[in-house]
């Protein structure tokens, strides 16, 4: 094992490249496309595009690296069956199901697999090695496979990167704690759901109780593209 020293914060960071992976959070059109959902929900995605910029420099350095590229998707089956019933709290907070029961005309094509809103950005397409786990909670360990995906690999460090911050990143990596996994936020390569805050709260959360930050230019460094 050979451990890398990473200039996260609070403090620095000893951790095995060759145990770690990046998980890339929704970055699907609906969360970072004009005419997605989020921009639909009257969301401000103005830093979407730099996010998909910031991102896909790291995923090519991570697959040259060998480090793995773990993309969570989330979607709903077009009856909206897997979404949650009347006993499930999800379909009354999660913003797909509630703007498609708001707007019958938009009904089937929020966040409905197979549709373009589900849809990986075209930029950051998984490529054959990566892996994709599709999700229909928040979290990328609710009912999916992920944790499987990890353990078989024994990845224990992971790198977190997506939208939103506050919302499906945070849910994962807080999860990812929980599991005993090293979760690591990429600042600059994630972007919030509301006002900056939201995000800058995220961060707060993450440096104070669940793990450490970094930022992309860190990271890169890390996995030895560019220099310091």
């Amino acid at each position: 094992m050979s451990l890398t020293t990473l200039p996260t914060r609070p403090e620095p960071l000893e951790l095995d490249l060759a145990r770690s992976a990046v998980i890339v959070v929704d970055m699907q059109n609906a969360f970072a496309s004009p005419k997605g959902l989020l921009d639909l929900a009257g969301v401000d995605i103005a830093g979407a595009g730099a996010v998909v910029a910031t991102l896909a420099p790291i995923l090519a350095d991570a697959r040259l690296r060998g480090v793995p590229v773990i993309y969570l998707q989330t979607g709903y089956k077009p009856d909206l069956s897997n979404g949650g019933g009347p006993a499930s709290p999800n379909p009354r907070k999660e913003t797909a199901l509630c703007l498609m029961r708001q707007r019958p005309e938009l009904k089937g094509q929020l966040l409905v697999e197979g549709t373009w809103d589900f849809q990986i950005v075209p930029e950051l397409a998984p490529e054959p090695n990566d892996v994709v786990v599709l999700k229909t909670r928040y979290s990328g360990f609710a009912g999916t496979q992920l944790d499987s995906v990890l353990r078989v690999r024994d990845i224990r460090y992971l790198f977190f990167v997506g939208i939103a911050t506050n919302v499906c990143v945070e849910s994962t990596l807080r999860d990812a704690y929980f599991h005993e996994y090293w979760p690591v936020l990429v600042t600059d390569g994630a972007m919030q759901a509301g006002p900056p805050a939201a995000h800058e709260a995220t961060i707060f959360n993450v440096e104070s109780f669940f793990g450490w930050t970094l930022t992309a230019q860190q990271l890169r460094q890390a996995l030895g593209t560019i220099s310091p």
